[in-house]
C-alpha cells in the first residue's frame, strides 16, 4: 500500500492546489476512535502551519484568512498525521481533539453514527480512555490505580491470563470471551505504563503481515 503521508513542507509539493483556487479539502478524523469530525479547507500556508505547530490550521473562505482550529473556542486539534488522497487534491488529518469539533457544541459536525463500529473502534476507544487516565490521573479510578502500581498490574495480568486459559480448557465460550476482554484491558494498561501503546502493537502486527 502506498504511503501518502505528508510529514514535512517538501511533501506538500505533491498536492494539487489548483483545482479549488489554491485550496484543498481537509477531512479531520479522530486518531483514537476513527470518528469523522469535520470538513474544512486549507491552503499551503495552513498546512505548513499545521506541520510546524502540531495543531491544525485551516483557511477561512468566508473571512479570507488563516485560522487555527479552536483559537476562540479552545477546542483545538492536535495533529497526529496528515495524508494525501490518491489524486493529491484532498487531505486526511488524523487528530486528537481537546473538545467538541463542531461549533454547535457536538462532538462531530456529522452527528451521531460518524464513528466506525466493531472491534477496532472499541479498542481505540479503550486505548484512548487508558491514555486519558495516564495523562490525567483520577482518584478512585481502577485504571489509574493499575498505572501507578506495577506489582498490582502485573499480578492482575497473570490472573486474567490464567482465567482465560481455564475458561478455554473447559470450553466455556461465553466466559472465555469475557476473560479475553479482561486480559486485553489489563494488557493495554500494562503496556501503557511501560510507554507502549495500542498503535505500537498494531504497527508490529502490520510489520509481521508484510
Amino acid at each position: 500500500m502506498t504511503d501518502r503521508s505528508l510529514r514535512n513542507v517538501a511533501d506538500l509539493d505533491s498536492l494539487d492546489f489548483s483545482k479549488s483556487d489554491g485550496l484543498v479539502p481537509v477531512v479531520a478524523q479522530d486518531a483514537r476512535t476513527g470518528e469523522t469530525l469535520m470538513l474544512a479547507y486549507a491552503n499551503r500556508d495552513a498546512l505548513e502551519a499545521s506541520l510546524s505547530s502540531g495543531e491544525i490550521y485551516f483557511w477561512s473562505r468566508s473571512r479570507d484568512e488563516l485560522w487555527r482550529k479552536g483559537e476562540t473556542s479552545g477546542n483545538t486539534f492536535q495533529v497526529r498525521s496528515l495524508h494525501a488522497d490518491c489524486d493529491n487534491d484532498s487531505v486526511l488529518a488524523l487528530v486528537v481533539s481537546t473538545g467538541p469539533a463542531c461549533h454547535t457544541g457536538e462532538a462531530t459536525c456529522f452527528g451521531e453514527g460518524a464513528a466506525p463500529e466493531g472491534a477496532a473502534s472499541a479498542l481505540t476507544v479503550l486505548a484512548a480512555t487508558i491514555e486519558a487516565r495516564n495523562t490525567d490521573p483520577s482518584e478512585g479510578s481502577y485504571t489509574t490505580r493499575l498505572l501507578e502500581d506495577r506489582n498490582l498490574r502485573l499480578k492482575k495480568l497473570g490472573e486474567e491470563s490464567a482465567e482465560l486459559i481455564a475458561a478455554l480448557a473447559t470450553s466455556s465460550l461465553g466466559e472465555a470471551i469475557e476473560e479475553a476482554a479482561d486480559l486485553v484491558y489489563h494488557m493495554l494498561v500494562a503496556l501503557r505504563a511501560e510507554g507502549a501503546t495500542l498503535a505500537d502493537v498494531a504497527a508490529e502486527l502490520g510489520r509481521r503481515a508484510k
